[in-house]
């Protein structure tokens, strides 16, 4: 049992042909983004595994059963709300209602994510009120707050340049600590510096040249 009440969000989308990775599928093709997403969901489980916290998946759709999130180690739940910012914030005030004293979100589909992010994160919340992880796009890949800040889940762009400065301003008067900025995964070419997945990119090019061809 965590004594702590420190918590992880992981925000997940159920994986399903066409409905993830979307940007990303008009690069490689769908089959093959809906590929790497599956391993980008294996990567983040391995990361997150032997975290000593309450580990808890949010699914975009409907609740997994028999999936790589085994049912004896995390919570599970159905995201609600109209945008991500609704959805994060009811994930964070339903924390804020059970008392965990320090919470933590972060998606599934991020390759460069380490376990020690995830254990810098937390402990940075014993000395902060809040914990970003940028992302090179102008985004993050981690937020984490000890109390629920409602205005950095409101009138944001999300999925845009614009949301890691808008939510810095809106934490100007608390703390922040910043982790290393990290690299997401959107588009075909945030691959490529990544041997692991230079196939799909190979095979994306031969698809071209043998359209051209045709």
């Amino acid at each position: 049992m965590n004594t702590a009440k420190e918590l992880l969000l992981i925000f997940t989308r159920n994986p399903e042909l066409g409905k993830v990775k979307t940007r990303l599928a008009k690069g490689v093709g769908e089959q093959a983004a809906l590929t790497i997403y599956k391993q980008l969901l294996a990567h983040t489980h391995e990361q997150v595994h032997s975290l000593q916290v309450t580990k808890r998946v949010g699914y975009s759709d409907r609740m997994g059963e028999q999936d790589i999130w085994e049912n004896d180690v995390y919570e599970k739940f159905v995201q609600e709300g109209a945008d991500l910012g609704k959805r994060m914030e009811a994930a964070f005030q339903q924390a804020a209602a059970e008392n965990f004293q320090k919470v933590i979100i972060i998606g599934s589909d991020l390759y460069d994510l380490r376990t020690t992010h995830l254990e810098e994160a937390f402990k940075a919340l014993d000395t902060h009120d809040a914990v970003i992880g940028p992302a090179l796009d102008g985004g993050y890949y981690l937020f984490g707050l000890r109390t629920v800040v409602p205005a950095v889940f409101h009138n944001k762009a999300w999925g845009t340049e614009t949301v890691l400065q808008d939510t810095k301003d809106d934490l100007k008067h608390v703390s922040v600590y910043y982790l290393e900025t990290l690299n997401d995964i959107d588009h075909a070419e945030d691959l490529a510096v990544y041997p692991e997945f230079e196939s799909y990119l190979n095979d994306t090019i031969t698809t071209s040249k043998n359209h051209l061809v045709n």
